[in-house]
Order: structure tokens, then sequence, then C-alpha cells
């Protein structure tokens, strides 16, 4: 089927259904069909490996799956076992289960840089956690994050900061300010302007480029010298970067750290994790005020926990990472030959870890441009390649990897010809896609 002839009629019929039942369509505003060329948002049916199937009956190789949670591939038969172990045995009760203690066990020992863990369900939970555990530590109130990385949490001290501010008071916002990535100065001028007001500073280790030499060891210095929490957000680095995330890799240890998206391929678990003195300040075996850390009805369900358990296993067991860094290292080569032979390489650009990459597609001013990005989607899609990154899941083969790169190469030419009319709209059959983070729908 051409481009042209691509069509995905139930997934549109679908997509009207969703908007008339959810707000936004889609229950994660990154999933949203505002993310992809207009008619053109496959809605799935179904899912194995590294393959998708939308109820349009097309089969796409998928990329970032589940917003990087599946990094195993869908419906991984070592997961799938110890769900299905569990689903007799029930999955929540009055008080704790034993595979709470053979979980937590599990976490330290992969992640050997923290001494406690509590699990909860979603990432947003474990961040706002590690905020309101390191306001209670230290006694001040603002908290500093890295104005460059996307997504902390859904929760009003990150949320305030985006352009999708609306219901979020101003007094809330003030309390949280920012430092840019890799700049130890900007960050210890922003300490020196709030002396003993910032409670933490909350990151990714890293990102789409490494941490510059130093640069997490510089800003452990500035925490512990100023009275400050450091916090890893590793809900991406978390086993992509490492089996121990990003603080096993760089060899700098966090006072807190959380856990999400990888740890349970798909399973709804996320993790805090940190120093046993910080983490204890939220239980029950210290004398100061209690702090209420993370307290959820199903955080503990025993199948995501054997879940999250199965995960860390096989990731040690069958050396997922450096899998994942292979499929990324011949998938990021082959995209740049494609792009380098078509004429679009300073255009189509992969940038990133081997294990997480994205890629940035600029106008013919070399500019970030979402007209260009709806044409590459497109072209992509009918190609049967579902790609709003290219991050890899270990379920990939040689073979998929391989065939990404002959769409991509075929992508690429007709981006070539758009540039060479300096206008994508041609190409485009409708509205380019958008920005999660905007202030109007």
């Amino acid at each position: 089927m051409s481009t042209e002839e691509f069509a995905l009629p139930r997934s549109r019929a679908a997509n009207e259904r969703l908007h008339a039942l959810i707000p936004g369509g889609a229950h994660t505003y990154a999933k949203g069909d505002d993310q992809y060329p207009e008619d053109l948002a496959p809605v799935i049916s179904h899912g194995r490996g590294a393959h998708v199937w939308d109820v349009d009956g097309n089969r796409y190789i998928e990329y970032g799956s589940g917003l990087r949670s599946v990094s195993l591939g869908h419906a991984h038969p070592r997961v799938v076992e110890a769900v299905r172990r569990e689903l007799d045995r029930g999955s929540n009760f009055v008080r704790p289960s034993v595979r709470e203690i053979e979980a937590a066990e599990t976490f330290l020992a992969t992640v050997p840089t923290a001494e406690m863990v509590k699990f909860a369900k979603n990432g947003s939970d474990a961040t706002t956690a590690a905020v309101r555990l390191a306001r209670a530590a230290t006694g001040r109130p603002l908290v500093a994050l890295c104005a460059d990385h996307p997504f902390f949490s859904v929760d009003d001290w990150f949320i305030g900061t985006t352009p999708m501010a609306a219901g979020i008071p101003a007094a809330t916002t003030d309390l949280t300010v920012t430092f840019p990535y890799g700049d130890l100065a900007a960050t210890e001028e922003l300490l020196a302007r709030h002396p003993d007001e910032i409670a933490c500073l909350i990151l990714e280790p890293a990102t789409h480029s490494e941490p510059p030499p130093g640069y997490l060891a510089g800003l452990r210095e500035l925490a512990d010298r100023h009275g400050c929490v450091l916090v890893f957000d590793e809900m991406i680095t978390g086993f992509r970067w490492s089996e121990a995330g990003a603080q096993g890799l760089y060899g700098v240890v966090p006072d807190l750290s959380t856990f999400g998206k990888a740890l349970g391929n798909g399973f709804a678990v996320s993790a805090l994790a940190g120093r046993r003195a910080l983490m204890e300040r939220g239980g029950l075996r210290h004398s100061g005020d209690r702090v209420f850390l993370l307290s959820t009805t199903h955080g503990a369900e025993t199948h995501a926990l054997a879940a999250a358990m199965a995960v860390q296993r096989t990731y040690v067991e069958e050396g997922v990472t450096a899998r994942l860094h292979a499929l990324g290292e011949r998938l990021a080569a082959g995209v740049r030959a494609a792009a380098a032979s078509m004429g679009v390489a300073d255009h189509v650009v992969v940038r990133g870890r081997p294990s997480n990459l994205v890629f940035a597609t600029l106008d013919g001013a070399g500019r970030p441009s979402q007209e260009y990005r709806t044409l590459f989607l497109h072209r992509l899609l009918a190609g049967g390649v579902l790609a709003p990154s290219f991050v890899v899941s270990g379920a990939l083969t040689e073979e998929d990897v391989d065939r990404t790169v002959d769409v991509v190469a075929g992508a690429c030419a007709v981006y070539r010809k758009a540039l060479d009319e300096a206008d994508p709209a041609a190409w485009l059959t409708g509205r380019p896609v958008n920005p999660v983070f905007r202030p109007r729908a």
C-alpha cells in the first residue's frame, strides 16, 4: 500500500469513541492522537514481542513501547508466567504479603546503592513522595528541578511549571525553582540565591546526552555543602543505563531515587528508594515528626511485584541492558546512513544513548519542525513502523531493525523532496502533530 492510500478507518472510528468517553481520548497525554498525523493514529488491538497490531489489522514494528515501560517486549514469557502464578493466590490483602519482602530484597540487590525501598503504582507518586520527604527532612519549602528535563510528576509542584498550569495556584508554582542541566555554576548560584530554602535538587541523571565529566559528582558535592537532598529520577535510566540505573553506571549515589517504567514491563509498579536515614522518616521506627511518605491501596499488588522481580532477574541473568545497547547502536547507525544517503543527515537526526534513542526532525534552516515530524511519522506508519521515538525493546530482532532502516530510507527520500520544495505542506494529510505541553487544545 502506498502512503497516499494508507488509511485507518477503524482506528479513526475508535478514536472518536475514545474522545467521547475519555478527556483527551487517552489516559496519557503522550499517547493522544494529536501526537500523530491527522486520522492516522492507530488504536492498538494487541501486541507480542516488538510488534503490535491495530484494530484495522495492520502490524507494526513498535518503538518506545508503552512510553518506554515495556523494555523486554510485550507479553514476555518470564514476566507473564510470574504474574500468572500470583493471580490464583490473591492480589491484595489487609496485611503485607510475603511478596513485599521478596520484591524489596530483589530490588535492593539489583540497586545496591539504595538501602530501603517503597513501592507504588506510578512515577508521579514516587517523585512527589521524594519531594515531600526532602522538605520534611530539611524543613525547607523550595524544590529545585532540572528545567531541561521534560516530565517529573502530574502533581502541582511540577505541572505548575509547564504551559499546562491551569488550575494550579501561583503560590504553589512559586515554591518550585529550576536549574539547567550540566551547569554546576548556575546551580550553585541558584542555591546561593536561596540560602537554606531549597529542600532538594531533582533531575534525571542522564537523558539524550551523557552528563558532562564530573557533573553528577559536582551536584552531589553541592547538595552536601548546601544541606539539600539529591534526588535522581531514574524512571527512564533505571535498567536502560544499567541494571542499577544511572547511579550504578556513573558511581554517584543520590539520597533518594525513583524507578518505574521498565520495572514492571508494562505492569503498574514504581519505586522510591534511598538512604535509610531519610526513608525511615516515613516509617514507624523513629522519634521525629511522621512523614506521610507513600500509602497506596494497590501499591503492593502481588502480581505487579512478581512482574518486577521477573523483570529484574531477566535483566541480570540475560544481559538485557547490553542487548538494548547493541540493538540501539545498529538502529542508530542504519538510520544515520539512510538519512545521509538521501541527503537529509542534517535534518533527520538521531540522538541519545543507544538504549534510549530519540529523533529530531529539522526544517531547511535546521529548526525543530512539527510539520516535518508529521511527514516523517506518516511515512513510518505506512511502512509498518510505529515510532514516536527510536527507543528499542529487547524483543526486537536484527531483522526488525534492518526493516526499520529500509522504511526510514523511504521516509527520508520524501523528506528530501519536501526540503527541496521548502514546504512540507504537499506531503501532509492534515494538521501537524502537536507538543504535549501547550496552553490551548
